[in-house]
């Protein structure tokens, strides 16, 4: 089972190894941000949740916890963090308190799908970036609408394959991307409402100097891991090559999905 979680996590995180995953944090000590866009997320509930009074969140795969204080910080809401880096849920206890949410912010170490089989009663349910850890998309939708209530929101990030583009056109990406409609169609079968959908074209995407800023910080620690462990050079080399690669397919699928917001209804 640990192996399987293990995988899994790999492939979220553009690794061709478990291996790399204790390397992780040190790759990614640059960015506070992973994930989700947290600004986009926020103008989502702003536009299409009625935020209720007290409203509870759950981020799942919540990186360094930059989209749990930020929207704890907007809508005074009480959120609660789950990620599998220690290194990351200790980071964003840090960050809580620097953005004076610490008492709006909950924060732990885990496993996000022990988080879906145990937590209920949430207004939002949001998963970002966080590629196949919850499964296949059916599985993801069904696991994630377990955890909010009816009428509640789920806000995914995602991106879907352009009419004109191919699977086989994308190279090294870690899982099959889906079509606009396939996305809809799931949505439906799993009964849920597809209410608002942010296409990040026109925010700060990896097309951006942020990304070649972004990827600047990647290779120079992955160069620093390399020079201190040398019989793993391929195997950091590789993550650089799988991240670039990542960017290029966000290029690639024009219609990036960030955080698409869907009630549950049923």
């Amino acid at each position: 089972m640990q192996e399987e979680i293990d995988d899994k996590l790999a492939v979220s995180l553009s690794a061709d190894t478990t291996e790399l995953l204790p390397f992780v944090p040190y790759l990614l000590q640059d960015f506070w941000e992973l994930g989700s866009d947290p600004i986009a997320m926020c103008c989502l509930i702003e536009k299409q949740v009625d935020v209720p009074s007290g409203m509870k969140v759950l981020d799942l795969a919540c990186g360094k916890g930059a989209v749990s204080v930020r929207i704890a910080e907007r809508f005074n809401a009480r959120v609660k963090g789950v990620d599998i880096m220690p290194e990351f849920i200790k980071y964003a206890l840090q960050k809580a308190a620097e953005y004076n949410v610490a008492g709006l912010c909950g924060f732990a170490t885990g496993d996000v799908n022990e988080a879906v089989a145990n937590e209920r009663g949430y207004d939002v349910v949001v998963f970002g970036a966080a590629g196949v850890v919850l499964g296949e998309p059916a599985q993801m939708l069904d696991k994630l609408k377990a955890v909010i209530n009816t009428g509640g929101h789920m806000l995914i990030d995602e991106c879907y394959l352009p009419e004109n583009v191919k699977q086989s056109d994308l190279k090294s990406n870690s899982y099959e991307l889906l079509t606009e409609k396939q996305w809809a169609d799931l949505f439906g079968q799993a009964g849920l409402e597809l209410v608002g959908v942010d296409f990040g074209k026109d925010n700060n995407t990896p097309a951006s100097g942020c990304a070649d800023e972004g990827m600047a910080f990647i290779t120079a620690r992955a160069k620093e891991l390399a020079s201190k462990h040398h019989g793993k050079n391929a195997m950091f080399e590789a993550y650089v090559n799988n991240q670039l690669n990542e960017y290029v397919i966000w290029t690639i699928c024009l219609f990036a999905l960030l955080g698409c917001c869907a009630r549950h209804f049923d």
